[in-house]
């Protein structure tokens, strides 16, 4: 059952959102993990910035001479990192007043990775968040609390477009260093056939796993090499749909993630196409994926009816393919919880 969440809560979390883009705006050279030393060489004293690099383990990297306007920098680092270990903005005060209010809150281990992701720019170079957590996001984006037996996974999905402009020059990410620097045993899953790259890490003996995914846009289901990932991606049919212009949104815990979701609508529809092309194996997953978007398209029906229509009407005009299969979905849905929302059977 769909709960709304209160005024006061909804408001926390605007405030919240408002704050993060602040926050991102304002990333300084005290949000870098290292340390600086100095080493003296030749009679001279030179500055060196260390830092721990997933996979290669301690790296520095030598500043120059030292001179007042490196220990002018060296100053500034150590103010800002006592600025932002402070909280300046108050985000982790605002995460305890929303947990008290009962927004959707992920599980500690899901939250971790996705943190590392987050810091290692992956929801900057292009990535996504997809799947269930980012339903549990747009439930606090659109002010509800989902039915919790639609926000529970271990799977933490990513998609990416194959290509993407990018606005900072060179900004790239590494998502297996990444995860080989939480020590939490990641490893890559073996594809079926073994000259394919892994599109996938978990950790042995748990359910928590990471899934890359881009949008398919020829006739190959191989899997694509993303160069600023240093990773390879599944592709899949419909992705591009929901991953159309994505918005932010924050993963909560003890203070705030930053991430790139689905706009709201566009994940429900797309959620009953998806419904339709899982194999008999996966009724579960069909039906959880009909559940979420019947949660979803029940709030529009209520709230914005009018945009329902018009992004519904959009999506099945889209080809023949599309018109089949998110009527099809539609049915499912309409047969199991009735003719809310009462989507147009015609284009």
């Amino acid at each position: 059952m769909t709960i709304e969440l209160s005024i006061e809560t909804r408001t926390l979390h605007a405030e919240l959102m408002e704050r993060l883009s602040i926050r991102e705006a304002q990333r300084n050279i005290g949000n870098l993990d290292g340390s600086f030393s100095t080493k003296t060489i030749s009679g001279h004293e030179y500055l060196y910035f260390q830092y721990y690099s997933a996979g290669s383990g301690k790296r520095s990297f030598c500043l120059g001479v030292k001179s007042p306007a490196l220990e002018e920098l060296i100053n500034q680092y150590k103010a800002e990192k006592i600025e932002n270990n402070a909280d300046p903005i108050g985000t982790q005060e605002l995460c305890a007043q929303l947990i008290a209010g009962r927004i959707a809150v992920l599980p500690s281990s899901i939250v971790r990775v996705i943190r590392e992701l987050a810091e290692c720019s992956v929801f900057r170079v292009g990535g996504i968040l997809v799947g269930t957590q980012a339903f549990a996001c747009i439930g606090n984006l659109l002010g509800v609390r989902w039915d919790d037996t639609t926000v529970i996974t271990q799977d933490v999905d990513i998609a990416i477009e194959k290509n993407i402009s990018i606005a900072i020059p060179g900004l790239t990410s590494d998502i297996p260093k990444a995860l080989e620097s939480l020590s939490m045993g990641f490893l890559p899953v073996p594809r079926l056939n073994h000259k394919h790259p892994s599109t996938s890490f978990s950790i042995r003996k748990s359910p928590i796993r990471v899934d890359l995914l881009t949008p398919k846009t020829g006739p190959s289901e191989d899997p694509i090499y993303i160069p600023r990932l240093k990773a390879a991606a599944q592709p899949l049919s419909y992705l591009g749909y929901l991953i159309e212009d994505p918005i932010p949104a924050a993963v909560i815990s003890e203070d705030a993630i930053v991430v790139q979701v689905p706009q709201p609508l566009k994940f429900g529809l797309h959620k009953l196409i998806i419904s339709q092309l899982r194999d008999v194996t996966a009724r579960a997953k069909s039906e959880k994926d009909i559940y979420q978007a019947y949660q979803i398209l029940s709030f529009y029906n209520k709230e914005r009816p009018v945009e329902l229509q018009e992004v519904w009407i959009e999506l099945i005009s889209r080809g023949s393919s599309w018109k089949k299969l998110a009527e099809a979905g539609r049915n499912a849905m309409q047969q199991r919880y009735g003719n809310i929302p009462e989507l147009e059977a015609k284009s």
